[in-house]
């Protein structure tokens, strides 16, 4: 299919099919910009298949949802995305500076969401801008955590045994295998908070 690129206003918009959307893309719909939150593809049974978006209207942080066939045509506009390094977090949100030019930016708490727990000082991310506002953020995969409280390792338990809840130094809780214990580190998957591995380090 043959893309056709079009030029609005400052931003390049281009055609794309529904079903190639993802979490971070910036939509233009009726000249407003949304960023898309999640997207998902449904195929039911019977029935034309679906593309079910949800997104934040980037000028008011208002939330929408749509559906639409997975082959109708969306306009996607491009936006700009470069590593930056987390800083700090204050009132006004998390400020992250852009490792080669220096440059510092504050994404705001509605941009960055539930993922904040996992930030960590001098964690690069990708960060998404357009028209140098921050509209997303990727944090990396994986995060490395300390286990702070969960129920003591039992002798003769196998990690083969089922999982057990554990809470982890972020406040997040996870479940973890039977012989992992208090204080350690542990791989945490930061999409769902599941467990990996234990801490190489």
């Amino acid at each position: 299919m043959r893309r056709r690129r079009t030029v609005r206003g400052r931003r390049y918009v281009v055609k794309v099919i529904a079903s190639s959307l993802r979490k971070g893309n910036v939509v233009d719909i009726d000249d407003k910009l949304y960023v898309v939150l999640t997207a998902e593809n449904i195929h039911p049974g019977k029935g034309t298949p679906v593309t079910q978006l949800d997104m934040r209207r980037i000028s008011d942080g208002v939330k929408i949802s749509e559906r639409y066939r997975t082959t109708e045509q969306v306009e996607r506009a491009f936006v700009e995305d470069r590593p930056h390094t987390f800083l700090y977090e204050d009132s006004d949100g998390y400020t992250f500076m852009n490792p080669e030019t220096f440059d510092q930016v504050t994404v705001t708490k509605d941009v960055m969401g539930d993922q904040s727990v996992y930030l960590q000082e001098g964690m690069e991310c990708m960060l998404s801008t357009h028209n140098g506002v921050p509209i997303a953020i990727d944090l990396p995969a994986r995060v490395t955590l300390e286990i702070v409280d969960t129920e003591p390792t039992v002798k003769g338990q196998t990690a083969s045994s089922s999982y057990k809840p554990a809470m982890l130094s972020n406040g997040v809780r996870t479940m973890v295998p039977p012989h992992v214990s208090a204080g350690t580190r542990v791989v945490i998957m930061t999409a769902d908070a599941s467990y990996v591995e234990r801490a190489k380090d």
